[in-house]
């Protein structure tokens, strides 16, 4: 494996860094509401699946 020295290191970083192309405000903002809206449809379907089967097993059980 090939040593750099850090100052070539940090060169090859800053050079990297300078490709990456990163994300508009927008979009930024509109990824985190999809999250949150994900988030939140998961958690009410889960929510009542949990419902649906302790309900199920409440009347088979008769507890």
């Amino acid at each position: 494996m090939a040593t750099t020295n850090p100052l070539q290191f940090i060169q090859q970083v800053r050079s990297e860094v300078a490709k990456v192309v990163w994300p508009s405000r927008r979009e930024v903002m509109l990824t985190t509401i999809m999250v949150f809206i994900m988030a939140a449809l998961c958690a009410t379907f889960f929510s009542l699946i949990d419902l649906a089967i302790r309900t199920g097993l409440t009347a088979i059980v008769g507890s």
